[in-house]
């Protein structure tokens, strides 16, 4: 599955190997086939999204930024 309504050319499934929660930001490391993609996200949106070791997720790539959505 990729997320069609996006404007991303590089989408990345995955898992979510390890979150490192901070007061404002964390990183979530995403396990891809082609290997480890880190995004740094606001820790409100790891939460929001409820991401957790395990979850299924795609890591949208731009440019300089990476970003997360849960399948």
């Amino acid at each position: 599955m990729s997320i069609q309504a996006i404007n991303v050319r590089n989408q990345f499934k995955g898992k979510v190997k390890e979150i490192i929660k901070g007061d404002v930001v964390s990183e979530v490391d995403v396990e891809t086939p082609w290997g480890v993609v880190t995004s740094v996200i606001t820790t409100r949106s790891v939460n929001d999204l409820g991401l957790a070791v395990g979850s299924d997720v795609v890591a949208l790539v731009k440019s300089t930024e990476v970003s997360i959505a849960k399948l």
